[in-house]
């Protein structure tokens, strides 16, 4: 599976962003997918996951109530609608396919990675 995430940019504090994912190579409805974020100097964090059906979310407590995330199986693709977005979600922004996930985390790691795309956040 190839993924392409796009959507990144530079927002105000309190403003929206919505991130793409593209997949090519494979169908995206057998995996779950899943964002996760780098910010700089920092480990890599789990943001948020979907389940292959898109019947079950998942969302890290730093943005749960302010993202949202969704697939589309028959475009094969995913989203991350971000709303009232903080400076503290500057990071890089990677969509990933695979891995599972319970409550607030990642419980094993996805399989696929696609490139990341930027988002800064101006306070």
């Amino acid at each position: 599976v190839q993924l392409q995430a796009s959507g990144g940019g530079l927002v105000q504090a309190g403003g929206s962003l919505r991130l793409s994912c593209a997949a090519s190579g494979r169908t995206l409805s057998n995996y779950n997918m899943a964002w996760f974020r780098q910010a700089p100097g920092k480990e890599r964090q789990f943001v948020a996951a979907i389940s292959w059906s898109g019947e079950t979310t998942h969302y890290a407590d730093s943005v749960k109530g302010r993202f949202t995330i969704s697939r589309d199986n028959a475009k094969n693709t995913a989203h991350l609608q971000m709303n009232n977005l903080k400076p503290e979600d500057t990071a890089v922004y990677y969509c990933a396919a695979g891995g599972s996930y319970a409550g607030s985390y990642h419980v094993t790691e996805p399989g696929y990675w696609g490139q990341g795309t930027l988002v800064t956040v101006s306070s």
